[in-house]
């Protein structure tokens, strides 16, 4: 049997899957998703880990051959594990080490980096992937509540699963690389409870701005982000639910200035038409930041999973920005709200992911036909 063999990342070929602050000594997994790929000829394949944490500890999935494989919540400090072993030394598997859950901006303390790569046998190029998509959202493009059983109510990094995910089940559908931008309870212009610095179009434009605390700082989680590195093909944009959510919550107040926010409903229960004017023009307002970032992206507001109700101003927020700008490589697309396989937290199960995504692949598919 031969040695195995300690590699840092610069010294093996390899993909890295999401945004990244340019240092592979170690690798930074900030987004959900995000991740390392290997193609490795050997029997055996470990991963050296350092994570660290004060509320919620990371969790870290492996695929092989395109499977998902095993799951683990990262223990503090450095450790090495296993993804595989007595495999057969002369097949090459295809090895994806991804991060299972999203940025917790909550947690200060919370990390996850990838140090090094522990093999008996070789690495072989892996082939960057001509089909990329970038997906934007919250705690469904988290893939909160997609693991777990349907009691359970409890908001822990648990029940957050990447692998269960719609936007990882088109990756995988499409051989396509993807970049996850999400956050549970963030939103267009306010977050679940009104808080308008719960809102993704302002940090976006930062490697993961949503992130606070001297040690996220120094990883680079506040710097602009380079976006001539990565251009995808596809940016799916699914947010809505959180600032539809919103509108059936109190008002939220500043405790410092005692300024109030709050997206109101009219007597009857209707959405009052000045707020839900202001969230069009937020979601208009963030394409076209993005197609800035992005020129030539396929932009594509995507929503339902949980319920429809801003579906109009969605609409009317695509068909401003056309009118606009003059750009017609944009467009909303309704997803079905399978009610039936709603799963932990009341949120999509893996079966509503499996809908979402098969929507998804076959837009992408007849887009390509």
């Amino acid at each position: 049997m031969s040695e195995v063999k300690r590699y840092t990342l610069p010294e093996v070929p390899h993909l890295v899957h999401g945004r990244t602050n340019g240092s592979l000594t170690p690798l930074t997994l900030f987004w959900t998703a995000a991740g390392l790929e290997l193609n490795v000829r050997g029997s055996e394949l470990w991963v050296e880990f350092t994570a660290d944490w004060d509320i919620h500890e990371p969790w870290y999935s492996f695929m092989v051959n395109g499977e998902f494989f095993s799951r683990r919540m990262a223990q503090k400090g450095t450790e090495r594990v296993c993804v595989f072993r007595g495999m057969d030394p002369e097949k090459v598997k295809n090895v994806r080490i991804f991060k299972d859950t999203q940025a917790m901006n909550a947690d200060p303390e919370s990390v996850l980096q990838i140090n090094a790569i522990e093999t008996d046998g070789e690495f072989l190029p892996v082939p960057e992937r001509n089909l990329k998509i970038e997906f934007i959202g919250d705690s469904i493009t988290s893939g909160e509540g997609d693991i777990g059983a349907k009691a359970e109510t409890d908001w822990i990094s648990m029940f957050f699963s990447a692998e269960n995910n719609y936007a990882v089940m088109v990756s995988r559908a499409l051989n396509a690389d993807i970049r996850v931008s999400s956050q549970s309870g963030w939103g267009v212009c306010c977050g679940w409870n009104n808080d308008p610095n719960s809102a993704i179009p302002p940090i976006y434009g930062q490697l993961c701005g949503l992130l606070s605390g001297e040690k996220n700082i120094a990883l680079g989680a506040k710097e602009p982000y380079d976006f001539t590195k990565w251009q995808p093909n596809y940016v799916f944009i699914n947010l809505g639910t959180n600032d539809c959510g919103a509108f059936s919550q109190p008002a939220w107040t500043d405790e410092t200035t005692g300024e109030t926010f709050q997206n109101r409903r009219t007597e009857d229960g209707k959405l009052n038409p000045e707020d839900e004017a202001r969230f069009a023009h937020g979601a208009t307002a963030f394409l076209k930041q993005l197609r800035g970032y992005y020129p030539n992206a396929r932009l594509v507001w995507i929503y339902g999973m949980l319920g429809l109700e801003l579906a109009p101003a969605l609409q009317k927020a695509i068909d401003d920005y056309k009118a606009e700008t003059g750009d017609t490589n944009a467009e909303f697309l309704s997803l079905t709200d399978d009610l039936k396989n709603r799963g932990c937290r009341d949120h999509p199960s893996v079966g509503a992911h499996r809908t979402a995504a098969n929507e998804l692949i076959t837009y992408i598919k007849k887009q390509n036909a």
